[in-house]
């Protein structure tokens, strides 16, 4: 009696394997959505990191060495060329001026006292009543009285620019760092700047600097489109630029390329390139960290979606449907993004249909037959508007 049990449950596996095959040989063709790539004219542009930086930049200093008497801004303002910013203690100079005035006029009157001595001498030297070596002396003195003046106006007017020098004017337009040193201080001057006190710093702002490093390959890349005329050169035209800061999503910020380096970095194998942006409001500061894209060309491309893009190893591959919707896999180079789409350099047709939606069923493979679904691939518009 126990025989026919355990043969029983045998029996009953077999038969639902055997109903299970057909069922698993019938399966249809995993469903796939395709496209063809969407060809369009684009405008490529590459990226790169930097920084802001002052159009220009100045430290302050005093010329001459005094006490400060006043300060007349507040730490952050925005100045105009010649504004006052210091008052170093004027008396000093004041009494230098007057002191200096006192000795044009004591060497002026010599000099008058001397030519008169000379025109006296004149009639009388003619006359033989005083001789010639008597006249010599006279106009030697008159030389040296000339002389003295002279040297007397050029201390009035050293006197009168120290002076000057006691009121610190701002050199250029832009805004101004905090004062380093405060009412009541002694600071010292100087013409050289080595051991004169920094007083403050001002930067110029508007328009401001955008510096940036091109790696090696991309100079040259840049260098041959420029030799071939695909692509103007940065050094001959201001080429069209656009930035964002860290916290911004789409390069909105548009500039110029105003100056490309003269060598390259031997320790980097960089280039070093600069931008100029406009910054009428100084939002922008020096120093902030910006992305840069650099235009680079423009010129027909194939684009799709970067999710159809796989990854074999160290190359990039596309599905697409060949015959008998047979999956066919592509070695393709990608491009950059442009409006949300990658861009496909070469591997790709424009009629090739382009797996874009259901490669990731395990059943989508290379060979495999699949039931192709016709989609379409569209650029993002929001980011076209943006510029990519």
């Amino acid at each position: 009696m126990a025989r026919p049990l355990l043969l029983a449950p045998a029996a009953t596996l077999a038969a639902v394997l055997l109903a299970a095959a057909p069922a698993a040989a019938q399966m249809p063709p995993p469903p796939v959505t395709v496209a063809t790539p969407l060809a369009r004219t684009i405008t490529e542009w590459d990226e790169h990191t930097g920084r802001f930086e002052a159009l220009e930049m100045v430290d302050v200093r005093a010329r001459v060495s005094g006490f400060i008497e006043a300060i007349h801004f507040r730490d952050g303002d925005i100045v105009s060329p010649g504004d006052l910013l210091f008052t170093i203690d004027q008396r000093p100079f004041q009494i230098a001026v007057e002191i200096a005035e006192a000795e044009v006029t004591r060497t002026r009157a010599l000099v008058q006292l001397a030519q008169s001595e000379v025109e006296r001498a004149i009639p009388l030297v003619q006359t033989r009543t005083l001789p010639q070596r008597e006249l010599d002396t006279r106009q030697a003195q008159l030389r040296q009285s000339f002389a003295g003046l002279q040297s007397a106006q050029a201390n009035l007017r050293n006197a009168q620019l120290n002076l000057e020098w006691t009121e610190v004017r701002a050199p250029l337009a832009g805004r101004i760092s905090d004062r380093r040193v405060d009412v009541g201080n002694l600071i010292t001057g100087g013409t050289t700047g080595a051991q004169a006190t920094l007083l403050t710093t001002i930067v110029r702002t508007d328009p401001i600097h955008f510096t940036f490093d091109v790696s090696e390959a991309d100079y040259l890349k840049y260098s041959r489109l420029a030799r071939e005329g695909s692509r103007p050169s940065g050094r001959d035209s201001m080429l069209p630029v656009r930035v964002r800061l860290s916290d911004e999503t789409s390069y909105t910020r548009e500039g110029r390329l105003d100056f490309v380096d003269n060598v390259v970095n031997p320790r980097s194998g960089t280039m070093r390139g600069r931008a100029v942006f406009d910054n009428a409001d100084s939002f922008l500061t020096p120093g902030l960290f910006g992305r840069l894209r650099l235009f680079a060309g423009e010129g027909e491309a194939l684009l799709v979606p970067d999710s159809a893009i796989a990854a074999d190893q160290a190359r990039k591959i596309l599905l697409v449907v060949g015959a008998n919707d047979t999956v066919e896999p592509r070695v393709v180079t990608p491009g950059p993004i442009v409006d949300g789409l990658r861009v496909i350099r070469s591997g790709l047709r424009v009629d090739d249909r382009v797996i874009i939606n259901g490669q990731a069923n395990p059943f989508v493979r290379p060979g495999a037959r699949v039931t192709p679904q016709p989609g379409e691939i569209t650029a993002a518009a929001a980011q076209q508007a943006g510029g990519g």
